[in-house]
């Protein structure tokens, strides 16, 4: 009687398990981007990622991190170069790490976009991605110059006043002074900023010794009004010589229309402190998306990049298919600019957003344009929904637009418990958009569109609005 086959199951885990160490040299085909904007090749069925490598290229890559799970490498030698592979116009491009893809051609990182949300997808859901369309990435005309905000830590450096990003796995400040992704208005008054804090000899903030005054300069222009706001965040409250700063930027930076202070004298990472000061002009600036201005005050949040901000608001506002009548739900709906953006098509829009600044500022917005069909209210979605359904007010459609860690897992049981016709799904990382939608699935929801949207060109994030439908 013949023996059944059976697999060589030894050779296939030595295989699996080969020891890579650092230093070797690996030859590598490179398949993919990743979700980080590294080329991920495999070696012995390892997984290997290279930052720097672009699908398709042939390269021999030496080894940085050798993991049970997973490889790093940086290129050695490219063997053969991908025909998609440019000179990054940027020259401090390889020490910054703000932009991870100006190597690559800018509709070649839309393909690649669009491939990482399928990768997502494929990797936590349990779709038939062979069947489930994702659209074409929406990307921009001209992508540069694009981001309306810059927060930017300031370090002295030989003597000098530096403001920049740290570098990749650093604390190293990289000082960015033309920046080619930031709108040229804040690259100008940052460039200002440093000078003047040098010529009033402005105590900086040192983070090894968590000592020091001025922490970071966050700017922020409004694209269509010319607005610019500038706040200083500082390790402690009290300014020396405040009147003689703020007289100096005004005299220097006359476009200026608002100057304020934040306080965050913790030993953190985060940028924003709980206290925000009034320096001078006025407290909040405002910026224009289509027909529609938003009063933006320091800590509010407003996408960065109100040119493609647009395009996604118009796939959200497609995505919700309004007709008049529906009740409409606004999660984290920041200044209300989405719930604002859908307003000629809802019966009436509640929205909720943990920061009470945001709220106040969506308030504000709201009434300014005459809407009454809107109430804004400090706290979580799973917080108000619940209260709002046992009061006997239910919503057809909830749109989400949470930060990269995606939905809190009590919001996903609170909508899924209130069953909305449709769910629209604003995303900003592909990972936890996936996980999210597996979870609606598996409580009857099912997808109906994957709309990616380039709202970070050169960089490797990519935002997307998802639609879902109770079937």
């Amino acid at each position: 009687m013949k023996q059944p086959y059976k697999r060589n199951t030894k050779a296939r885990d030595e295989k699996q398990s080969v020891e890579l160490k650092v230093g070797q040299k690996i030859p590598l085909t490179i398949k993919r981007l990743g979700i980080n904007g590294e080329g991920v090749g495999y070696f012995k069925r390892k997984v290997v990622f290279v930052p720097g490598a672009l699908p398709g290229e042939e390269i021999v890559g030496e080894v940085t991190k050798a993991g049970a799970r997973f490889t790093e490498a940086k290129i050695s030698k490219i063997r053969k170069k991908s025909k998609e592979r440019i000179e990054p116009p940027c020259p401090i491009y390889d020490q910054c790490g703000g932009c991870q893809l100006q190597h690559m051609e800018y509709q070649a990182t839309l393909v690649s976009k669009q491939d990482i949300i399928r990768q997502a997808f494929e990797r936590h859901t349990k779709l038939n991605m062979e069947k489930q369309v994702i659209q074409p990435t929406i990307g921009m005309e001209d992508p540069w110059y694009y981001r309306n905000k810059s927060q930017l830590q300031v370090a002295k450096k030989g003597g000098r006043v530096i403001a920049g990003l740290y570098a990749m796995n650093s604390h190293k400040v990289i000082d960015l002074s033309a920046c080619m992704v930031q709108h040229k208005a804040t690259n100008k008054v940052t460039r200002v900023m440093k000078q003047i804090l040098s010529d009033l000899n402005v105590s900086i903030y040192d983070e090894r010794k968590h000592t020091g005054l001025i922490r970071t300069i966050v700017t922020r222009v409004g694209f269509e009004t010319g607005h610019v706001q500038v706040v200083l965040v500082t390790n402690e409250k009290e300014i020396p010589r405040q009147n003689v700063l703020i007289e100096e930027i005004k005299k220097r930076l006359p476009e200026v229309n608002s100057l304020m202070q934040n306080i965050n004298g913790n030993k953190t990472s985060l940028i924003f402190g709980e206290e925000t000061v009034h320096l001078d002009g006025e407290e909040v600036i405002e910026e224009k998306l289509g027909d529609i201005s938003f009063e933006l005050s320091a800590r509010a949040f407003f996408q960065l990049n109100p040119i493609q901000t647009v395009k996604l608001y118009n796939e959200a506002k497609r995505a919700a298919k309004l007709t008049g009548t529906e009740k409409v739900v606004d999660a984290y709906c920041g200044v209300g600019t989405i719930g604002l953006w859908l307003a000629d098509g809802a019966e009436e829009v509640r929205g909720m957003d943990v920061i009470e600044a945001s709220i106040i500022d969506a308030r504000v917005n709201a009434d300014k344009h005459g809407y009454d069909h809107f109430t804004y209210e400090v706290g979580t979605a799973e917080e108000w929904l619940p209260k709002w359904v046992k009061e006997g007010w239910k919503p057809d459609v909830v749109i989400v637009d949470p930060p990269r860690t995606g939905c809190d897992e009590t919001l996903l049981r609170t909508i899924t418990g209130v069953k909305p016709k449709r769910v629209v799904y604003v995303s900003c990382n592909p990972s936890t958009l996936a996980k999210d939608v597996e979870y609606l699935r598996t409580k009857g929801y099912k997808v109906d569109n994957i709309q990616p949207v380039d709202m970070f060109p050169w960089t490797a994030q990519v935002e997307s609005v998802t639609v879902l439908s109770k079937s």
